[in-house]
């Protein structure tokens, strides 16, 4: 055997244990399924709106918009996975009570709104709705972190519970806001064909790609995700450190949430975010992420968030209804666990030293 079929080999092995080599290639799949299957499905078109402003369509700028929330979530989603150990099942509720939190307030203020204060109003609520869901978050947190409760078990009180607080909140009433100007945030601004969760989106990325490169949060989050105790002896807290991301991920669901009511305008308790929370844990194991804590790779997840969104509409495509999508996604669930588990890792470890030491021997021998 050569040295430049070991040297293509070698490649192509570090090609597949790179993080990011499941996501890409899930990705891969999708593209050429819908390619053989309808090449128009990426056609990009600029067309008018329902309000006669021309915007971007076509099923990859839906993919890219809706996309939007899941990516955002799959930040919090991520360092909460590294930091604990386990992943926050309560996110779509608190969306939920996120998005009731802005609706009161914009509500409430609504005659400032006609009265030119727009912005005063929507930042007011938008503050409303971080600090709300921030304390929500650092309620999850305390009890993973301080009484050392298992985050699906801790988080489970408010997906029980957050929906019904999301309507005591506007005691039970379905909340509609009628300035158009509410709906940007949703949606599009007028004179900007691409959609506003897009930009949303970019500037959550680019502010924890900052705060991932000018803070030791990656370090100390995976640290604490692989031994806890050896941190607390090297100075690290893993309770606030294990707080600190349930935090985070709070104000990435209120940011969630802030766009979820802006698309609508309105909000359905039980149904907004629904589900949101197993596509957020599924995008983290996507990206090829140790669920079990430790190292994590956010680029990955992000991807992992756009790859579930485009199968969901690739799904709804092929004329599969809701009610059975959840079966599908269930198959790249266990796909996804089979491939991570340690039994089969181990056992992919054996056969690739095995085939590395007969191919060493065999240079050997040909060298002889």
């Amino acid at each position: 055997m050569t040295s430049s079929k070991i040297s293509a080999r070698g490649f192509f092995g570090k090609l597949v244990r790179n993080q990011l080599f499941i996501p890409l290639v899930a990705l891969l799949i999708l593209v050429a399924i819908n390619l053989f299957a309808d090449p128009t499905f990426f056609k990009i078109s600029l067309e008018p709106s329902s309000t006669g402003n021309l915007i971007l369509s076509g099923n990859l700028i839906s993919i890219i918009d809706n996309a939007s929330e899941l990516a955002i979530l799959a930040i919090g989603m991520t360092l909460v996975t590294s930091a604990s150990g386990g992943q926050d099942i309560s996110v779509g509720a608190t969306i939920a009570i996120a998005g009731s939190m802005v609706l009161r307030f914009v509500k409430m203020y609504s005659p400032d709104i006609s009265g030119g204060k727009f912005a005063a109003v929507i930042i007011l609520s938008f503050l409303a709705c971080v600090v709300v869901s921030a304390l929500f978050g650092a309620f999850n947190g305390a009890l993973v972190a301080f009484f050392k409760i298992q985050p699906m078990v801790a988080t489970l009180i408010l997906f029980t519970a957050g929906r019904s607080i999301a309507a005591w909140i506007n005691n039970n009433d379905n909340i509609s806001i009628n300035d158009a100007r509410f709906g940007y945030f949703g949606n599009f601004i007028p004179g900007i064909p691409i959609p506003t969760p897009v930009f949303i989106t970019a500037i959550c990325l680019i502010v924890i790609a900052l705060v991932l490169k000018f803070t030791n949060l990656r370090l100390y989050a995976q640290s604490v995700g692989i031994n806890a105790s050896s941190s607390r002896l090297n100075g690290i807290n893993p309770k606030l450190i294990k707080l600190l991301t349930f935090i985070i991920l709070g104000v990435c669901v209120a940011v969630c949430g802030f766009i979820k009511v802006s698309r609508t305008s309105s909000i359905t308790y039980s149904v907004i975010a629904n589900n949101i929370e197993m596509d957020a844990i599924l995008a983290v194991a996507l990206g090829g992420n140790n669920l079990g804590g430790g190292k994590f790779n956010l680029t990955a997840s992000v991807i992992g968030a756009y790859v579930i969104q485009f199968l969901t509409t690739t799904l709804f495509k092929f004329k599969v209804s809701s009610s059975e999508i959840s079966a599908y996604k269930a198959v790249v669930v266990i796909i996804l666990i089979f491939i991570s588990a340690p039994v089969i890792r181990n056992w992919i470890a054996d056969v690739r030293n095995k085939n590395l030491a007969s191919r060493k021997s065999k240079i050997g021998k040909e060298a002889n």
